[in-house]
């Protein structure tokens, strides 16, 4: 278990990501303008030695609190809210946020975002994060590199370790269309014509999960993002063009 000492600010921004198996990262943010998920998946990567962040989380496993003067009544006032998977830590979050007895209300979740056939899947493909680990980690604010200012090829945006082989590819989409489809077509005879190593390609409807579209900086679909091997590289727009589509999946030296 590692978790600092270091005093709360008196106003602040906590936000918190547990595992399912009930470990914990958090920040606090004076500055209440980051929400710092991207770095919360990064530390548990780390610390478990996940393949890759695991962002999934983020709607089912988190929580967050908001402590901020109310100027009408020049009273402080506190609200937290937790994902419905992680209300039965409230007596944990209030520990680690200094929150009293606070009452934390149940966050609203996107349907199907926590699906526990969905969630069943990542298990398979992160079992570490369901074994019960004796993980309470504090990360501070000085530590992390804020999200506006991460690189497209930063570490933190980097999925599967630098060791392992194969491409690791992220089709962002808004909704199903034939437009869509015609897209997966494409790219699906491409990667099995052109790549001699394996690949995963993970399709996300940014209308359904906005958050992985903030996570990785995508503001237009389609956008295709060849996540590694590295440099990371992204098309978008039009994904018609074999000869773009070829370039994104150039070998890491090119």
């Amino acid at each position: 278990m590692e978790s600092q000492s270091t005093s709360l600010p008196q106003l602040f921004k906590g936000i918190a990501l547990f595992t399912p198996g009930g470990g914990l990262v958090y920040c606090v943010d004076p500055n209440k303008q980051q929400h710092w998920h991207l770095h919360l998946c990064s530390v548990l990567r780390d610390r478990l030695g996940l393949a890759e962040p695991p962002h999934f989380l983020v709607p089912c496993y988190t929580a967050t609190v908001d402590r901020w003067l109310d100027a009408a009544t020049g009273q402080i006032k506190t609200v937290g809210a937790a994902a419905p998977l992680v209300l039965k830590h409230q007596v944990l979050l209030n520990a680690v946020f200094g929150t009293g007895d606070l009452i934390w209300q149940k966050m609203p979740i996107g349907e199907g975002l926590c699906d526990p056939i969905v969630l069943a899947n990542y298990r398979n493909q992160f079992p570490q994060l369901w074994e019960p680990h004796d993980l309470i980690v504090r990360y501070e604010q000085s530590e992390l590199t804020t999200p506006s200012s991460l690189a497209p090829n930063s570490a933190y945006m980097v999925a599967p370790r630098p060791a392992e082989k194969g491409y690791v590819l992220r089709l962002f989409v808004s909704g199903s269309s034939a437009a869509t489809e015609r897209i997966l077509q494409t790219l699906y005879q491409l990667l099995e014509q052109s790549l001699c190593h394996p690949y995963t390609l993970k399709v996300i409807d940014v209308a359904k999960h906005p958050e992985q579209a903030e996570i990785d900086q995508v503001a237009a679909t389609p956008t295709l993002m060849r996540v590694w091997p590295l440099p990371v590289r992204r098309v978008a727009g039009n994904l018609d063009s074999v000869d773009q589509l070829l370039r994104l999946l150039g070998r890491e030296e090119d």
